[in-house]
């Protein structure tokens, strides 16, 4: 496998995603309206929505989107959504799925955009072990991540672990990194044709996940 500058740099600007979930947590923190980064989020998505579908139907809007992202773009993204469209969708499902429990949206937005990102550069850079169109090397730095996220430092980040009491149990942070790893490593597939996009699946999916261990260890 080889690590393309193009990837490199459009993980790197993935990374400018985390604006989202620090916006989910910290706006009413920040004294900010509660609703505002749902209200943000959902204009962003709707734009990017129809730029998306401009784009696949105008050749002139596809010429001009791709002057200024087809170096970013994957072979496949040129005929389908983009992942970061994807990305925003999950934002917007995370903020109401997880309106009461902002700081689990934070966390899994967090670890997915991270551990995304360290997978593909690993996985290209170093990766030997193929899994589909992705590797064990990769999944395995995803892994890792999101459990040094989870331990070094979201309890340095204020009010992310107080509803858990500033703790961190283990089974929480390995069955969360464990969904983000798996879910991004193998397709969810809900007929042989149809893939749900891991983008917009795993950070919903290990919210879930997130959300029922803290319910059962915590009860919140």
């Amino acid at each position: 496998m080889a690590l393309r500058k193009e990837e490199i740099t459009r993980k790197l600007l993935h990374l400018f995603a985390l604006v989202m979930p620090v916006g989910i947590f910290y706006f009413p923190k920040w004294s900010l309206p509660s609703y505002l980064p749902l209200a943000i989020l959902s204009f962003v998505l709707v734009g990017s929505m129809i730029i998306e579908s401009l784009r696949f139907r105008n050749p002139a809007v596809q010429k001009l989107f791709f002057q200024f992202f087809g170096s970013m773009l994957r072979e496949e993204e040129s005929k389908k959504t983009t992942g970061s469209t994807y990305v925003i969708g999950a934002a917007v499902l995370c903020s109401i799925l997880f309106w009461n429990t902002p700081h689990i949206s934070f966390m899994v937005l967090s670890m997915f955009i991270l551990g995304d990102a360290v997978a593909a550069i690993v996985g290209l850079s170093i990766g030997k072990i193929k899994i589909g169109k992705k590797s064990l090397e990769g999944s395995m730095a995803c892994f890792l991540l999101c459990m040094t996220l989870f331990y070094a430092v979201f309890p340095l980040l204020p009010g992310i672990l107080q509803p858990w009491g500033g703790k961190v149990p283990m089974i929480i942070a390995v069955a969360t990194s464990l969904s983000i790893t798996i879910f991004e490593l193998i397709p969810l597939r809900i007929t042989p044709k149809i893939v749900i996009n891991d983008n917009l699946a795993v950070p919903v999916i290990s919210g879930f996940v997130m959300l029922v261990l803290s319910k059962m260890v915590f009860g919140v």
